[in-house]
């Protein structure tokens, strides 16, 4: 399937007007591959047949299914693994000492995708009982792609994914299996929630999250975009949470309200807020 770069200007505008996120050149390989099953499913010949279509702007649902295809959901359990070490290690329990008269906690993965993330955050907490006995501990995920969200809720996978960056003995713990495929166990599933959200948008309910989880969402987005997503972020995040980015990514360069924790590699915190600043002068 040839694609045209007037087919490509008019995905690209249509990704870029749906989410925010850019068609970079390192994403259009996968236009052909991302497309062919929907050209497929709906008879549909031709890319340029396709892009005719959602010109006409007759089939606003097929228009959304056009930016589905090209989101990327690539995900999996405890992806990168050292980020889950950091919380668990690092964060988690100086929060835990933070929280301990309100014993409440609010966790948000932004750009969950099929939700892997969260339940890999609430296999964490579910690990530890005796540390998170009587907390309240709220785990929201949250992506733009509706198809996905659908996928995060209904927490069911193939073999392949449920055992991608999970133990044998997690696998065997944390999911039932089906003729369907592997499902989340319902005493995980119970204690998440998703909902469609775009980042570029005020932040979900309730804001004013401890930890706030956005990982190699931002790399798509352009620099005022970006921006804007920091701000939305940053606003979101407790006086004394952390967000945590992907490895390649960074606010260097990108806000002001946000700086790196020196002591907790690839958590950031708000800047000013003195909580550093007081560690530091106690000792």
């Amino acid at each position: 399937m040839q694609v045209s770069d007037s087919s490509i200007r008019i995905l690209a505008g249509l990704l870029e007007a749906r989410t925010g996120q850019q068609l970079t050149m390192n994403r259009r390989w996968r236009i052909e591959t991302a497309l062919s099953s929907l050209l497929r499913d709906r008879g549909i010949a031709t890319l340029d047949e396709l892009i005719t279509i959602l010109v006409m702007g007759k089939e606003p649902s097929l228009s959304q299914r056009v930016v589905e295809a090209l989101l990327n959901n690539e995900t999996y359990f405890f992806r990168d693994r050292s980020p889950f070490d950091q919380l668990s290690h690092n964060a988690l329990p100086l929060l835990a000492e933070r929280r301990r008269d309100a014993k409440r906690l609010r966790i948000w993965s932004a750009g969950c995708s099929t939700g892997q993330e969260l339940y890999s955050l609430a296999m964490l907490f579910a690990e530890d009982p005796a540390r998170w006995s009587g907390w309240t501990i709220d785990l929201m995920g949250s992506d733009v792609s509706e198809t996905a969200v659908e996928r995060a809720r209904a927490g069911l996978y193939t073999q392949f994914e449920a055992q991608r960056g999970l133990a044998v003995t997690q696998m065997i713990r944390w999911f039932e299996e089906t003729e369907a495929g592997w499902r989340v166990a319902e005493k995980l599933r119970r204690n998440v929630r998703f909902q469609v959200h775009n980042i570029l948008e005020m932040a979900p309910h309730p804001g004013q999250f401890d930890i706030i989880l956005c990982r190699n969402v931002l790399l798509y987005l352009s620099g005022d975009k970006k921006r804007a997503a920091f701000d939305r972020l940053a606003s979101a995040l407790a006086p004394d949470g952390w967000l945590m980015l992907g490895a390649g990514e960074t606010v260097i360069g990108q806000t002001e309200k946000l700086v790196a924790d020196r002591d907790r590699r690839g958590l950031y915190r708000l800047a000013g807020n003195g909580f550093e600043e007081r560690r530091t002068a106690l000792g």
